[in-house]
């Protein structure tokens, strides 16, 4: 992990050099790095490892920009997203057992009989529930919860890989 002050970037973020564009990706097990901002302590597992903790003191943090992946949760027009879900959520549902389905791009209705709850491995998709204007916008990354009684058309504009699990 990273800490900057009260924020937290977990192991695995990237670090960019803003005046050369060069993205550094820390290592899983010792994160520590020279290529940080100002006053940064990456840490992994163990705290006590001089290899996995460092104080980085020279470089001004006004050239480096860190991207964090964060966990959203939404709801639209009765569709719960939640984007970029920790793999121990994941894990606790149960997601890499469930059974997978893909498609190609393509536009076809859906109507869901029991409710469905999918986690997008790849692609993206505009779902437009019946009676709608609008859109619902998800991508890989994104686990979906579809109402039971739904019925709604599926826009796939990239190729679709999902595990999905029926209620």
């Amino acid at each position: 992990m990273a800490t900057l002050g009260t924020g937290l970037v977990t192991v695995g973020a990237s670090f960019t050099n803003l005046n050369n564009s060069k993205t550094v990706t820390k290592h899983p097990v010792c994160a520590a790095s020279t290529k940080a901002a100002s006053g940064i302590i990456l840490a992994t597992r163990s705290l006590g490892s001089r290899c996995c903790r460092r104080r980085i003191s020279r470089l001004s943090s006004s050239n480096f920009r860190i991207m964090a992946f964060s966990t959203t949760e939404t709801e639209k027009l009765g569709i719960k997203i939640v984007q970029n879900p920790p793999e121990s959520k994941l894990a606790d549902l149960g997601v890499r057992s469930w059974p997978k389905w893909g498609c190609p791009p393509s536009k076809f209705p859906w109507t869901y009989s029991s409710k469905e709850t999918c986690y997008l491995l790849e692609g993206k998709v505009k779902v437009y529930p019946d009676g709608s204007d609008e859109a619902v916008e998800i991508g890989a990354g994104d686990l979906v919860v579809f109402p039971k009684g739904m019925s709604c058309t599926w826009d796939v504009s990239e190729a679709v890989d999902k595990h999905y699990k029926f209620d």
